[in-house]
């Protein structure tokens, strides 16, 4: 179960690297545009509030990585502490912005967290 709960936190850390190339990097052009179905016009008034969430996501990227290379216990809790942050943020953003969100960012956070939390 510990190879199984390391496996899906990474592929979280993963795709949270991934949303901040999106969103910093790759907004404006036709990556980060079919994500956001924003215009051009829109993209590029929206460009620098993009760039912001994804400077987060790298944090949250950042932080699973540290609980999956951190001895335990800090180890264990930065991977509950972040797949936490990660179920929170996709849960709020499928609330408020786009359900989507519920199913590409909430539900990975939340097999990851149960298999971490079972792993234990």
């Amino acid at each position: 179960m510990e190879t199984t709960a390391s496996v899906l936190t990474a592929l979280v850390a993963a795709l949270h690297a991934y949303i901040l190339v999106l969103e910093m990097f790759l907004w404006q052009k036709p990556p980060g545009r079919s994500l956001s179905g924003f215009d051009a016009e829109l993209a590029r008034a929206t460009a620098p509030l993009a760039a912001n969430q994804g400077l987060y996501n790298g944090f949250l990227a950042a932080g699973l990585v540290w609980g999956l290379i951190a001895d335990d216990p800090a180890g264990f809790q930065a991977r509950v502490f972040f797949l936490v942050c990660v179920v929170v943020a996709g849960v709020y953003g499928g609330v408020t912005a786009n359900r989507r969100i519920l199913l590409a960012q909430a539900l990975p956070g939340a097999l990851a967290l149960a298999a971490v939390l079972l792993a234990r």
